[in-house]
């Protein structure tokens, strides 16, 4: 424990970890992100917080379209190479293994076990270092079946990003 009891709380909030893949015109990236969750049922919306100053933000607003990659415990291995960012690793893309996903073009990785496919329909400014990037589910696919608890998380990881 340290003295700030507000961190070390919202580190005990378990997180998924997912790939967030977005597209505008032929650039295309793709980048882990955890602070996700479905905000709607009619219409299915998808939240995700992204940060300002990533390169997917940028794709995101000019593209108006967003993937959301899900990933087995099983198959961490397979998100691993988008962990860096563009600024570290400008030509990650070049050595990803992704398909196009049908309705958006956006980037499915290899290795996932299901993608969701939205479209933009608002991006949130809560006056932090992150937006709300909000997307209604237009497709999915299930490409290996998992419950819940064989999907992957930071906790399997050992990762944090909160606090």
């Amino acid at each position: 424990m340290s003295d700030d009891k507000i961190r070390d709380a919202l580190k005990m909030m378990p997180y998924g970890f997912y790939a967030f893949t977005t597209k505008s015109g032929a650039d295309v990236n793709a980048m882990v992100v955890n602070w996700v969750s479905q905000m709607s049922y009619a219409p299915r919306l998808i939240a995700v917080g992204i940060q300002k100053s990533c390169y997917s933000h940028g794709l995101v607003s000019a593209g108006g379209v967003f993937g959301l990659n899900i990933f087995l415990q099983a198959d961490s291995d397979a998100i691993m190479p988008v962990t860096s960012g563009r600024a570290k690793k400008p030509d990650k893309m070049d050595a990803a293994e992704y398909s196009a996903a049908p309705e958006t073009g956006v980037p499915v990785l290899a290795g996932a076990a299901a993608y969701i496919e939205c479209k933009v329909t608002q991006i949130v400014d809560v006056s932090g270092d992150h937006d709300i990037i909000v997307g209604e589910a237009i497709n999915a696919e299930i490409i290996k079946e998992g419950a819940p608890p064989d999907m992957l998380s930071l906790t399997e990881l050992g990762w944090s990003y909160a606090g």
